[in-house]
């Protein structure tokens, strides 16, 4: 090469050697600015999220790490008046499903699973994916109150988008016993029958909750807040599930063997008003309600009005004792058994001839209640009824519970009013009649019927109070022994080793244009008449055998609840001539 050649190549190096630095000098400066605008702004950002608007910035952080989880409340317990328990909750699992889960994490693909998902909770598995199908729902039931056992089957089958979460199930220990009276809850746990719904907000508690941090793993970390519910209150009854238990079985077992529509039984402490049964028959399973028909649920205690009959027989003799037209000594004309009252017809099985008011008791004769009843002022004896609580609330104050049916009329006729003495044109319910029989075994001191224990009632409500003469009351309640007595209507009411008073009823239930041809018999019974202590009324609603008496149907029901119950309550015989036998007997075996 020569040397013109190699200096011109020189010359050409060299330029562009002149030129890199000054390019590389631009690029650095761009670069470097590009930098510093990124990290200033980054900077600005934190800044202003930071130290100008930092709240939303905590809330998400929040929203990852915190939690507030509820914590559970079960409903109050209901006890009879010795703790037994007639209505717990237990904790159950409730299914649920998230369909946006289940679609996003193509939870359909595992059809086996499915498959076994709609065998546990025995539903078809095209309707179970049905309920599933819009991913725009979060929410969806599956199966609610299933058992700690299908629950932990569910949860092992792992299926994305299906959950579990905790709820309670009312239990009802004693069944059918007392089912009518305490009532039900629906699947929310809310009370909808009975006692449950009465005392639905007392029952039911407010849960408690508690706000946790968790950490990345979803680890418990810390406990930030913790708020206390409110705990739910416990319900107890004065009801004695011993003497409950009883009354039911002798009343399910009468309703069946005389083949009645329907029967129904009250124990009521004399002193108190203390309720210490109250059953019905047919009842159902609060435990299984997959057949439940709703005349089963109802309380006929205190929700089904009769006509009593006979059974008010004792309230027209006493109101003739209460105004002064009579003694307990004296005597009615009945002869000749019967008599015309404005054109209708009153008269006796037989003509009794004289009776004495024990007598016109005994043979339950209605020309002796109605000469009673038609020599006492009109409004002297509307007003004693009244007055012993046959047209008012018995204090029970329970949801359906009925006044009875009496229909006031400015003009009664000498017939209206015989007919009242002999329990016919107005109708009461079993509860109102036990009243009234608590009134008269209590000396006349008409006391409010009380089914709750505890919590105590408000004071406000119905106090006791004097409503008639204790000598007169002591003496109906006299006459009315003679009646499970040797010639009285109801010898199968006897209870061996106490002296029993009572009256049955047997009463035709009326139909459109007059009285048909079914019955209700009735029993009302006082024991110990020495020292009353219980009342018992047995109703047996429509018996279809051919016993249709009550001295042959509810006075024999009424003689084993009232013996078991008296056993029950250790209450001492007052039968001189059996408790003798038993202490002479006891002193033989000794010697």
């Amino acid at each position: 090469m020569s040397t013109t050649a190699l200096s011109r190549k020189r010359k050409k190096t060299g330029a562009k050697q002149n030129v890199t630095p000054s390019l590389v000098h631009w690029r650095f400066v761009v670069v470097l600015v590009v930098i510093m605008l990124v990290f200033g702004v980054l900077a600005a950002r934190a800044a202003y999220i930071q130290v100008i608007e930092p709240d939303e910035l905590i809330q998400q952080g929040d929203n990852r790490t915190l939690r507030t989880r509820d914590m559970p409340t079960y409903r109050g317990l209901i006890t009879d008046r010795n703790g037994v328990e007639l209505a717990v909750s237990v904790p159950v699992r409730a299914i649920y499903a998230d369909p946006k889960i289940i679609h996003e994490n193509n939870g359909f693909e595992e059809e086996r699973r499915w498959e076994a998902l709609a065998d546990v909770l025995r539903q078809d598995v095209n309707e179970l994916k049905e309920k599933v199908a819009n991913p725009k729902r979060r929410f969806v039931y599956l199966q609610r109150q299933v058992s700690p056992a299908m629950a932990e089957y569910v949860d092992k089958l792992d299926i994305p988008g299906i959950y579990l979460r905790r709820e309670s199930r009312r239990y009802y220990p004693t069944g059918e016993v007392s089912a009518q009276l305490i009532g039900v809850t629906d699947v929310d746990d809310t009370g909808v029958e009975g006692l449950e719904r009465m005392y639905n907000e007392w029952l039911t508690g407010t849960p408690g909750s508690r706000k946790i941090r968790r950490d990345a793993k979803g680890r418990q970390v810390e406990i930030l807040e913790t708020k206390s519910g409110e705990k739910a209150g416990d319900l107890q009854l004065t009801i004695d599930q011993r003497i409950q238990a009883l009354a039911y079985k002798e009343i399910k077992e009468a309703m069946i063997y005389y083949q009645s529509s329907s029967a129904s039984a009250i124990v009521i402490d004399v002193k108190s008003g203390d309720v210490l049964a109250m059953v019905n028959a047919p009842s159902f399973n609060p435990n299984d309600r997959s057949k439940l028909s709703a005349h089963r649920m109802r309380n006929r205690v205190i929700t089904d009005a009769f006509e009593p009959g006979s059974a008010l027989k004792p309230l027209a003799v006493l109101t003739a004792l209460e105004f002064g037209e009579v003694e307990p000594e004296d005597s009615v004309n009945t002869h000749p058994g019967w008599m015309r009252l404005g054109g209708s017809l009153v008269k006796d099985s037989r003509n009794y001839g004289e009776l004495t008011l024990e007598e016109i008791i005994q043979h339950s004769s209605n020309m002796g209640t109605s000469k009673l009843a038609l020599s006492v002022p009109k409004q002297f004896l509307l007003d004693t009824y009244y007055n012993m609580g046959l047209m008012s609330d018995t204090g029970l104050n329970m949801a359906g519970e009925s006044s009875g049916i009496f229909h006031e009329r400015s003009r009664w006729s000498e017939f209206e009013l015989a007919t009242l003495s002999f329990g016919y044109g107005i109708s009461v319910t079993t509860a109102q009649l036990g009243r009234l029989y608590a009134t008269l075994a209590n000396g006349g001191i008409k006391t409010p019927l009380n089914i709750i224990k505890s919590p105590e009632q408000p004071s406000w409500q119905a106090q006791s109070e004097r409503v008639i003469s204790e000598e007169n009351a002591k003496a109906i309640v006299q006459m009315m022994e003679s009646v499970t007595q040797r010639g009285g209507t109801a010898t199968k009411a006897a209870v061996p080793g106490y002296r029993v008073a009572g009256k049955t009823g047997t009463s035709r239930k009326a139909v459109a244009g007059g009285y048909g041809e079914e019955y209700v018999n009735i029993f009302a019974g006082i024991a110990p008449v020495s020292d009353p202590r219980l009342v018992t009324i047995v109703l047996i609603n429509e018996p279809g055998g051919d016993l249709y008496h009550a001295g042959d149907t509810a006075a024999p029901v009424f003689s084993s609840i009232m013996s078991g119950a008296l056993h029950m309550l250790n209450v001492t015989p007052d039968d001189k001539q059996v408790t003798s036998s038993r202490l002479l007997k006891g002193g033989q075996s000794g010697s």
